[in-house]
């Protein structure tokens, strides 16, 4: 689904990744894992569109989005939902406007069906006049995936998603992440730093470290890793 090919990317003269090559399988949760620097969110961004690498080929579903530093496909036009650490919900737009909003850009028919339909889904109903100061953090996860997946996308993008939830809020939010690969049919790709929010629900599992992957596998073939980063990593 995702190709990436001979990837290389600097801020400045600080290279983030270096020749980067990464196969990821439609339909699967995989997970970036890695540290602070490593290297994951830049790869996600880079994926969405939203910043152009450096060098290299990136593909997705067979279709080149951007070649040697060129875009092609802009990332409006590559159906893509990206959910970010904080989430960026709009403060002054009430739960139904921000779902809504992404719609009524696109001029979408039927979106007040649209939008109850996915408040339905995740349990929102009765939230769409409050806005997101009034929410709970899990009430805003879900506010920010909704937000996203009406708009049916093919792959959706998680950027640290829940870094700022209690233990309790993440496995329950994990589940419904869990949920969605089948729901939806979607292909997720999940950076944290987290092994263990990893371990919950990716499918695959790409360990990075300054750039560079050091190992990618199940979760069973990652915990039975014998690379000498892999297992450091692990025990923290």
């Amino acid at each position: 689904m995702i190709e990436l090919t001979n990837i290389g990317h600097a801020y400045g003269t600080k290279s983030v990744l270096t020749n980067l090559s990464l196969s990821i399988d439609a339909d699967q949760i995989t997970c970036l894992l890695g540290g602070s620097g490593s290297g994951k969110t830049t790869l996600l961004r880079l994926i969405a569109g939203l910043e152009i690498p450096q060098s290299g080929e990136i593909a997705i579903a067979g279709e080149t989005v951007t070649k040697n530093a060129q875009l092609r496909i802009p990332p409006h036009k590559r159906n893509i939902g990206f959910i970010f650490q904080d989430l960026a919900l709009w403060p002054h737009f009430s739960v139904y406007k921000n779902i809504a909003f992404g719609l009524e850009e696109r001029k979408e028919k039927n979106i007040q069906e649209k939008v109850r339909e996915i408040l339905n889904f995740f349990e929102l109903q009765g939230y769409e006049n409050k806005y997101p100061h009034q929410l709970s953090g899990g009430q805003k996860q879900l506010v920010a995936i909704a937000r996203s997946l009406v708009l049916q996308p093919t792959i959706l993008l998680m950027d640290e998603p829940l870094a700022n939830l209690d233990v309790k809020l993440k496995h329950k939010i994990l589940a419904h992440i869990k949920n969605l690969k089948q729901q939806f049919g979607l292909t997720i790709v999940y950076v944290t730093h987290d092994h263990q929010e990893a371990f919950a629900i990716a499918d695959n599992i790409v360990i990075l470290n300054k750039g560079n992957i050091e190992e990618t596998g199940t979760v069973a073939q990652i915990k039975a890793s014998t690379n000498e980063f892999v297992t450091y990593f692990l025990e923290y």
